[in-house]
């Protein structure tokens, strides 16, 4: 794994809609975020609409390729995630983003280009879309600048230790929760080899987070990961049955014998650490911790 080279005050940060509309107010306020610290620039055509997307395929597909490949863009934020940006990942010009790799912030629908990117050997950073930067506190927004431009990873406290064991260090591989069983369905998800798998969700019954991760693990997928560090799973309330979130993954990662810690602040939830994908993260139950380090390549 590398990581894109550090920003700094005043470097270039395009502004994309890969995915799904926004509204305007809270695009603005998080430009306005953005910009207290970055030279923004972003393109009027991602205020296109088309149904329940920012526009056409090629339109927004166009404009991913331009921010990924442009000269003078050091990092891509996006405006927003929802849907859209599995409809365009294919054709993407990854080889030549390999070559000269600038990072990619935003979650959610996002992690489809976190994880193209870390296939890759590519760092980024699920963080909070620009839509959402005007509600994120200082010490996220603290968090986002540390990573980009000094390669210095949050440190992840009180964590609840689901299933214990060892401590355990691997890259940091994940995002959304149901964009990484996309992934394994298309037979595009690449998980290292002791990898720690970070994972949220939003709005998703718990049979359904129950079928997400009996796929990825009869993929194979779980059966390489050193540890298992859960975010928000926010509004997956109980169905009449009244099985909880929590239970589910609880159940479904106890067969895995490796430490799995919840309750980290990140996801669709009102907290939304940054968190470094790419990086080595390690996890120590004991401590109910996880810390990050860049990575050397």
């Amino acid at each position: 794994m590398r990581a894109p080279p550090a920003l700094r005050p005043k470097s270039r940060v395009a502004v994309v809609a890969p995915a799904s509309g926004f509204p305007r107010e809270e695009l603005v306020r998080g430009l306005a975020v953005l910009a207290d610290r970055y030279t923004v620039t972003m393109r009027s055509g991602a205020f296109s609409r088309e149904g329940y997307l920012a526009g056409s395929d090629a339109r927004r597909a166009e404009e991913l390729a331009w921010a990924m490949t442009a000269d003078g863009i050091e990092a891509i934020v996006c405006a927003r995630g929802g849907y859209g940006i599995t409809r365009i990942v294919d054709g993407l010009p990854w080889d030549a983003f390999v070559t000269r790799p600038r990072w990619i912030v935003g979650f959610s629908d996002v992690t489809a280009l976190h994880l193209e990117a870390q296939a890759r050997g590519i760092a980024s950073v699920h963080a909070a879309n620009v839509t959402g930067l005007s509600r994120t506190t200082p010490r996220e927004r603290l968090a986002l600048v540390r990573i980009l431009e000094h390669l210095e990873g949050p440190v992840l406290r009180d964590l609840e230790v689901v299933h214990d064991g060892p401590a355990a260090t691997g890259v940091v591989v994940g995002g959304n929760l149901t964009l990484v069983e996309c992934q394994s369905a298309a037979g595009a998800l690449v998980v290292p080899e002791g990898a720690v798998l970070v994972l949220e969700d939003v709005t998703e019954r718990p049979y359904r987070l129950d079928r997400m991760l009996t796929s990825l693990a009869r993929a194979g997928h779980l059966g390489r990961v050193s540890a298992i560090v859960l975010g928000d799973l926010t509004d997956c309330t109980p169905g009449f049955d009244g099985v909880t979130a929590e239970a589910v993954l609880r159940e479904r990662t106890a067969r895995l014998g490796v430490p799995v810690l919840a309750g980290a602040p990140f996801g669709h939830g009102l907290r939304n650490m940054p968190i470094p994908l790419g990086f080595t993260a390690t996890v120590r139950p004991l401590a109910g911790t996880c810390t990050f380090a860049p990575p050397t390549g």
